[in-house]
This record gives C-alpha cells, structure tokens and sequence, in this order.
C-alpha cells in the first residue's frame, strides 16, 4: 500500500512562517564562560563574560565603557580576563569592580610583581526607564554573574544585561518593544565563532535572512509593527531623544589563535553584523559596542575573510535570538513593552 505525501502548505503572503532561533552559542568557543545576573527587584541586571584576550570596536555618539582603550591595539595590555555587559546606564560600570574581585580570588590577572591585576573592559546600556532607575548593578551584581559563569548555552532574553532592555524607541518608549539577550555560534573548518549579544537598540531589529522587522517600534494602536525605516522614509518625526538612551552591546569569540590587531578587526566585523539585524543603527543615540576575543585553542585559523563573514554572521543571528527570546513585561508605573512572539501571537 502506497500513500501520498503532502507537500507542506506555503505561508500566507505577508504572514512570515514562525521564526526560530539561531543554534549554537558563544560558550561554544572552547576558554569562553558566561553568567548572568538578573536583579529580582526590577528589570535590569549584568552578564559577564570569562575570556583570555580580545579587542573592541566603539561606534554611535553614545557609549558608556570601562577600560577600552586598553583594548587599543596600539596600547600595552594584550590579554583581558573577563568582559562584563550591564544595565543601569553609567552606575552599572560599578558591575565589573565585583568581576575584577572575583578574578582576583581565582588568583586570575595580570602579573604586577606583587599580586594580579584582572583586566575587566565594560560596557553599559540604558535601562532606567523600565521600572525603578533606582535599582541598578553594582559590584555585588558583577560578582554574582561570575560566580554563575559556565560553558552551558546561557540563558537568552530577559535575563542579565537584557532584563531591563527595550528595542524601537524612535517614536517613543511608549511604543518600543521588548529586547534582551541573544548569542550564536557557527564552526567552519574546526574553528569556531560565537556572539553574544545585548539588543537595547533604538531602530528594529530585521530578520537578516527576510528583512522583515520583528520587533520595533509599534503603530499607534500598539497592535502592529510600525516599520522605523519606512516611517522616518515617509517623513514621520522621531521622539526627541536623550544621548546614550540606546546601546546594543556585543561579544564576539573565537577559538581561533589572532593577534590584538586581529581581534579588533573581528570587533569591527561584528558591526557588520548589527546593520545587518538593526535599523536605523549606529545613531548619534546609540552606543553600540562590540568586543571581540580570541582564546587561541584552535590549531590553525582559517584565515580573517572567512572569520571575519563568520562575525558578521553570528553577531546578526545572536541579535535576532535575543528579541525572539525575550518575554513581554508590564512595570508598576504602567510601561508595557511586548515581546515579538506576543505581537504576532496577536495578529
């Protein structure tokens, strides 16, 4: 007995099918540990990162860092022991004092003759508008994300630096959705690179592989994805912004062995990266950051171009993983952000 086989039905025009996330994660580069921790009193908290060296890629007006210069290539300091990512805008640097601690408890840092000196680069996003500013990470957070740190896939969406982070806030906060943590990964000939990423964009964020948004600013109704790109393209006026409201932060790894130069160049390819799964980005609102490390456990390298399209990659996936994680969440003062899947649950 024979029996047909159903050809599966194609997706209604303008009804995208269900998108899933990414595979893979950063901890899949072998050296590479991350943790997070999630403040239970409002939506904000930190994520650290366990490394060996990296480099750094600043662009947007925006920034807020820690030790990032050291990260120049041109500078003296070659290796980084830890990258810490947190909410509470400028107070959440306070964060990587807990990591620097913690380190040096593991007896791990750079050797000053008489003791060790951890090298902690930070980077912070803007979440103050979600529940009470108030509450913010401080050393005990960074110390915790530390200790929680593991080479298990870590948690995505509204945990660590993403608790408290929000996406599509040109026309408004009002109007802006839930963001949060994603990360990524791929191997191509035994080596191996991994995003993590903090999306607390002001534009959309795109599926890179459809260009649909999904998630950003709303319509007014608050029922629909408004399209920023498109809107701005109309003549629609953005919401006056406050400077460093906006940030997506990202780590990038690799287990491949590069030098300082090279690690920077991998930080510069993650941007390509955030273009690819964010719209408008690299504002003068935003402080996108990316880091980029190098643990060398690899035998062989495959060579930059191919490392660098892999960065690009993962550093897009990773960013589409972390709104479609995220959990929509209501504040006590009333602020509802919804989550991608909650959006288009409802159409």
């Amino acid at each position: 007995m024979t029996s047909a086989v159903r050809a599966p039905r194609p997706a209604p025009t303008g009804s995208p099918a269900p998108r899933r996330r990414h595979p893979g994660s950063i901890t899949e580069v072998p050296g590479i540990e991350v943790g997070h921790f999630t403040d239970p009193r409002r939506p904000t908290g930190c994520t650290a990162i366990l490394a060996r060296d990296g480099g750094v890629d600043v662009r947007g007006a925006a920034p807020g860092t820690r030790e990032t210069d050291l990260l120049d290539p041109s500078n003296l300091v070659q290796q980084v022991h830890a990258i810490v990512l947190a909410g509470g805008s400028a107070w959440g640097l306070e964060a990587a004092t807990g990591a620097v601690r913690w380190l040096e408890e593991q007896g791990v840092g750079f050797n000053v003759g008489v003791g060790r000196l951890p090298i902690v680069p930070s980077a912070v996003l803007f979440d103050l508008l979600v529940g009470d500013m108030r509450i913010r990470p401080d050393a005990a957070a960074g110390y915790a994300a530390c200790v929680a740190a593991g080479t298990r896939r870590p948690p995505e969406g509204n945990v660590g630096a993403g608790t408290g982070a929000a996406v599509g806030k040109i026309f408004g906060i009002d109007r802006a959705m839930k963001g949060g943590v994603g990360t990524a990964s791929l191997t191509v000939a035994g080596v191996t690179v991994g995003a993590l990423v903090a999306c607390n964009a002001l534009g959309d964020v795109i599926d890179p592989d459809t260009g649909a948004v999904v998630a950003g600013a709303r319509t007014l109704n608050g029922k629909g994805l408004l399209d920023s790109r498109r809107a701005l393209l109309r003549g629609e006026p953005p919401k006056p912004l406050l400077p460093g409201t906006n940030t997506t932060l990202a780590v990038l790894a690799t287990d491949a062995p590069l030098s300082k130069a090279q690690a920077h160049r991998l930080a510069v390819s993650g941007h390509d990266g955030l273009a690819r799964a964010i719209n408008p980005v690299h504002t003068p609102s935003d402080g996108d950051t990316v880091f980029a490390l190098a643990t060398g456990r690899a035998a062989s390298t495959p060579g930059m171009m191919v490392l660098a399209t892999l960065a690009a990659e993962v550093t897009a996936r990773a960013t589409l993983n972390a709104v479609l994680a995220a959990r929509g969440l209501t504040t006590a003062e009333g602020l509802h952000l919804p989550a991608a899947a909650e959006l288009r649950a409802a159409r």
